[in-house]
């Protein structure tokens, strides 16, 4: 986009984005900044101090402010310090990304009367973790009290937090959560000096990337790859993350006998680079507003077998497969295997991802409903 000069001073929008953890929204909302005109719109991130990850320096560069906060766990510490934040910035936008737990700080922003509240839901209902759930069905009935516009990542996510009657009557705006293309592109060389560096030449690489948090079932994919593993002894599984199930995940694969055949590299700040060591991608869900990773996946050419919890717009190109949870693990091993040499053909519609495309719409929104 071309980021020309601008006299007036840019339309500042507060991104509350809560913990940062190298995670899929937040690496959603810094791709959108990256392509916006920082002359007509900069954003400034609220993030939590129990954050595992710093501000990207590149965004800082951009013009980007970030905002330390309490954890949101910590409400009478949370709320004031939003406040103070908000009325001395002013903004005719505050952008909250926490899903159900938007309703906190949209309340700020409705106390310091802030005219554009967005509530942008990135998840849904998740599997047995029944505390969770238990939250977020209690929030949910609240998440609309204090928004003013509702955004969502995809169908399932805006019908579950908003309702089939506000997404049906088009009261839910979808912002695709989009990517470079660009950056999928990875060097021969590069390819090969990771292979060199993990010892992957001439092995078959079943890989997930994703912290590593009950939402994305390593246990499941660990006992898939175990039945994979059986049949090929050549194979090898190549985990991009960490998390706080990091020793959980490392005792079952002790019990499994798979020590040395399960490579963990820890969280990364470029996973692109990896994608293309892989030979197939398995992700089995409990739960997902979107899968970016799928998205990410295929366009980098590698297949995907996902658990038919994610949502069915991830399924861009002809090498993508949904599989239901409660099938045998041995069933699973066997798709896996049956998609190794698959093709990844793009459908037309994986272009609605393209960040360069998808940019300039959200830019213009701002524009539109915010003043400066």
């Amino acid at each position: 986009m071309d980021k020309g000069t601008n006299t007036k001073e840019p339309l500042r929008v507060a991104q509350i984005i809560g913990k940062m953890w190298a995670g899929g929204v937040e690496t959603v909302v810094f791709n959108y900044y990256r392509e916006i005109d920082h002359n007509k719109v900069q954003f400034d991130f609220f993030y939590d101090s129990d954050s595992t990850v710093t501000p990207p320096k590149d965004i800082i560069s951009m013009g980007a402010k970030f905002y330390k906060l309490p954890p949101y766990q910590r409400l009478w510490r949370y709320i004031p310090e939003l406040r103070k934040y908000l009325l001395e910035n002013n903004y005719s936008i505050v952008h909250s990304h926490l899903n159900t737990i938007s309703v906190f700080p949209l309340f700020v922003a409705w106390l310091v009367k802030t005219p554009v509240r967005i509530a942008h839901n990135h998840s849904v209902l998740g599997g047995n973790e029944w505390k969770r759930n238990i939250l977020k069905l209690f929030l949910r009935h609240f998440s609309k009290i204090f928004a003013t516009n509702y955004f969502a990542c995809s169908e399932k996510a805006g019908r579950w937090l908003f309702g089939n009657k506000n997404f049906d009557k088009g009261k839910v705006l979808i912002v695709n959560n989009a990517i470079n293309f660009d950056k999928f592109n990875i060097s021969e060389q590069t390819i090969s000096n990771i292979k060199d560096k993990l010892s992957l030449e001439n092995r078959i690489v079943i890989g997930h990337v994703g912290r590593f948090t009950y939402a994305k079932n390593h246990m499941k994919l660990l006992d898939i790859f175990n039945e994979i593993y059986k049949k090929n002894n050549n194979a090898c599984l190549l985990l991009i993350g960490d998390g706080e199930l990091h020793n959980d995940i490392v005792e079952r694969v002790k019990e499994l006998g798979l020590t040395g055949k399960v490579i963990c590299t820890g969280k990364v700040s470029n996973p692109e680079v990896y994608y293309p060591l892989m030979d197939l991608i398995i992700l089995p869900s409990y739960f997902e507003g979107f899968s970016i990773v799928s998205i990410e996946a295929q366009i980098s050419g590698i297949p995907v077998l996902v658990s038919d919890a994610v949502s069915k717009e991830v399924c861009i190109s002809t090498a993508c497969k949904y599989m239901n949870l409660k099938e045998d693990n041995r069933k699973w091993a066997e798709q896996a295997i049956s998609m190794l040499n698959m093709k990844v053909k793009l459908f037309p519609a994986c272009y609605m991802y393209d960040i360069k495309k998808c940019a300039p719409k959200l830019q213009g929104w701002y524009l539109k409903h915010g003043k400066k």
